[in-house]
């Protein structure tokens, strides 16, 4: 499996982004998807997940009612919705697939497969 993460930018604060993972797999719809990011100096933080086929969505405090994953089956797509964009959101991010299962998709350690990161930077 490989992800391949793109659109992200340098935006003002209150700008939108979305960014697109795509990934190379046969069976697309069954893969769980969740988006992380890692700002210098901190770890790795969880942002988004969608379960398989997008059964469930789960995001972290910070990003709810501002960003939304959702997927393509046809384009074995996930996306990543931006809203709203705060200087905190300045960061890589990266998506990440997981082969089986759908609990726990708020642990990085959970996943299987990432992407190669994509920097958000927003300014104030």
């Amino acid at each position: 499996v490989q992800l391949q993460a793109s659109g992200g930018g340098l935006v003002q604060a209150g700008a939108s982004l979305r960014l697109s993972c795509a990934a190379s797999v046969r069976t697309f719809s069954q893969y769980p998807f969740g988006w992380f990011r890692q700002a210098p100096g901190k770890e790795r933080e969880f942002v988004a997940a969608e379960g398989w086929s997008g059964s469930s969505s789960y995001y972290a405090d910070s990003v709810k009612g501002r960003f939304t994953i959702s997927r393509d089956n046809a384009k074995n797509t996930v996306y990543l919705q931006m809203s709203n964009l705060k200087p905190d959101d300045t960061a890589v991010y990266y998506c990440a697939a997981r082969s089986f299962g759908s609990e726990g998709l708020s642990d990085y350690r959970n996943y299987d497969y990432w992407g190669q990161g994509t920097q958000v930077t927003v300014s104030s």
